[in-house]
């Protein structure tokens, strides 16, 4: 197993090799790629720390290495993804043999700001159609005691709005929940049935946490079943690395998302064992991989 030392370690007796270096990279990355069979996709924010120590082209290429196809981003500003050019950005994947199919992005609703906050996501979207991603989705809103349903409605109609723009890019936005929104209950409903019962299904869906809808208290598998056309896609997650709590149901989430035909998951791993993302990453990828019931 690798860790980020490691990883680091072969990184730069590669760029000592000069012109030769990413021709070797580019071709084992391919090699792996070939023989992986799941489509594994990993949200970045797993990696937020190397992403901020080592940069982002050694991200993706401990990414790639560890065997992941896709990646979801949680680091636009600007028009920049990484600090990159959305070009730049998909031709780094591209050589990696990997794609960006989805994003964590988006502000918070202001009415006093709503000119300025829809033309920061037309600049969003135009830069993430660059990059060829299939989904925007806004991963947290504000949620707390005061929230009230009128306060929810409001979001549901900010979504529906930014859900048109996207769909308009051949993309399509969604809402990724946390825990939270099953605490308030709003006319008889969890605050999170609420928001699935008043946007758009056309033009918003939602990206399930399943590890947050079990800490609430809740079924995922049952959630995918009751709804199955509003799970587009989902995120893989557990305490630390996937599957070493013991406390989720992988397989049954994992046969109820093949049940619906979700396509796209990703991995996220947000606390670490021995403090080593990398390896913690690692883990959850070597998990899925060997797990009959992943697809």
């Amino acid at each position: 197993m690798q860790n980020r030392r490691d990883f680091l370690k072969k990184a730069s007796l590669l760029l000592a090799g000069g012109v030769v270096a990413p021709q070797f990279i580019s071709s084992n990355v391919a090699h792996v790629a070939a023989d992986a069979k799941k489509r594994i996709g990993l949200q970045l924010y797993s990696l937020r720390e190397m992403v901020k120590d080592d940069g982002i082209q050694a991200v993706l290429e401990a990414v790639a290495q560890m065997g992941y196809t896709h990646v979801e981003t949680a680091g636009y500003d600007d028009g920049k993804i990484y600090g990159l050019d959305p070009k730049d950005f998909k031709q780094r994947l591209d050589d990696l043999g990997m794609r960006c199919t989805s994003a964590h992005l988006g502000p918070d609703y202001s009415k006093d700001k709503e000119a300025e906050i829809m033309a920061w996501w037309d600049k969003a979207v135009e830069a993430y159609n660059q990059v060829g991603a299939k989904y925007l989705v806004k991963p947290s809103m504000p949620f707390n005691e005061k929230t009230t349903a009128d306060d929810l409605k409001i979001y549901c109609d900010y979504y529906n709005s930014v859900g048109y723009k996207a769909a308009a890019a051949s993309m399509a936005f969604g809402y990724h929940n946390h825990d939270f929104e099953f605490k308030f209950k709003f006319d008889g409903k969890t605050g999170y049935d609420f928001l699935l019962d008043n946007v758009s299904p056309q033009h918003v869906f939602f990206q399930m946490d399943v590890y947050w809808v079990m800490m609430a208290g809740y079924d995922p598998a049952k959630y995918l079943k009751e709804r199955p056309r509003q799970f587009k896609c989902i995120h893989i997650k557990d305490e630390m690395e996937i599957g070493a709590s013991g406390k989720m149901d992988f397989q049954a989430i994992f046969e109820q998302m093949k049940a619906n035909r979700v396509k796209d998951w990703y991995v996220e791993v947000e606390n670490y064992t021995n403090n080593d993302p990398v390896e913690s990453v690692q883990e959850s990828y070597d998990f899925l991989k060997n797990a009959a019931y992943v697809y």
